[in-house]
């Protein structure tokens, strides 16, 4: 069983990230397209301004974007994070810990969705940050807003055909990854309402003994500038695991 042992309020996780400059293939800045199976996901804007576009059975929506803005969206929700001018974001993601084993899957063209090496191969970027890494991003995100495109065009069209298809396609790719996520969910996101759950029942019982347990926690970013799906990512560990807290 994995350990979480301190976990953020709610066992969520937390990263800062400052969007992707780089002009795509449509002339729009921003990052790389993707959607989450399990996780929900928000935007808090601390600086800049930018928008992040979804894709849902609702259709299409372009969400403005600046300091003091929060934005959310629902696992299944595609989203796309677009450069407006300095956009720095503070991402907290639900389920901690379950976005870095895999739930999350970019908006490649099908072809590539329908097979699960090709797919990893796209995905992955150079484990050591360098020039090498920014080219691949890059090439990664060019990839995922080519898939997009043609999602965000039949939804505005009226079809939401291919976007259905994608999101099954994507259910498809992390099916044998789900005993992995239910572990780290039931040692973070479920362990931490279970445990308000028993410090309700002691309060109900006059029992409040497991304050004299509490205590305050600190971290700082144990990476800074990486690579990630929409832009350039400060990432956290918490203290005593392995686990870092990014969404993004």
């Amino acid at each position: 069983m994995v350990s979480l042992p301190h976990p953020l309020p709610g066992a969520v996780g937390l990263s800062h990230l400052s969007a992707y400059a780089w002009e795509a293939a449509d002339g729009v800045c921003g990052g790389s397209p993707h959607l989450h199976l399990v996780c929900t996901e928000a935007y808090v804007v601390t600086g800049g301004r930018g928008a992040v576009q979804t894709l849902s059975p609702d259709g299409y929506r372009d969400v403005p974007l600046e300091a003091g803005s929060v934005a959310w969206f629902t696992p299944g929700t595609v989203h796309r994070m677009v450069q407006g001018g300095d956009l720095r974001i503070t991402v907290l993601m639900q389920n901690s810990g379950l976005p870095e084993a895999g739930d999350a899957v970019f908006t490649f063209p099908p072809d590539v969705l329908a097979d699960p090496e090709r797919y990893a191969a796209a995905a992955r970027l150079p484990a050591k940050s360098g020039p090498e890494t920014e080219a691949a991003a890059r090439k990664r995100r060019d990839l995922a807003v080519e898939g997009y495109l043609p999602l965000r065009d039949a939804l505005r069209a009226g079809d939401n055909g291919p976007y259905l298809e994608f999101q099954e396609a994507a259910a498809r790719l992390v099916r044998d990854k789900v005993p992995t996520w239910r572990e780290l969910w039931q040692a973070g996101a479920l362990a931490t309402a279970e445990r308000t759950g028993a410090q309700l029942d002691a309060l109900e019982a006059g029992s409040p003994d497991y304050l004299a347990a509490s205590d305050s926690y600190d971290t700082a970013p144990s990476r800074r500038g990486g690579y990630g799906m929409c832009g350039r990512r400060d990432e956290y560990e918490l203290p005593g695991t392995t686990l870092p807290y990014h969404g993004e």
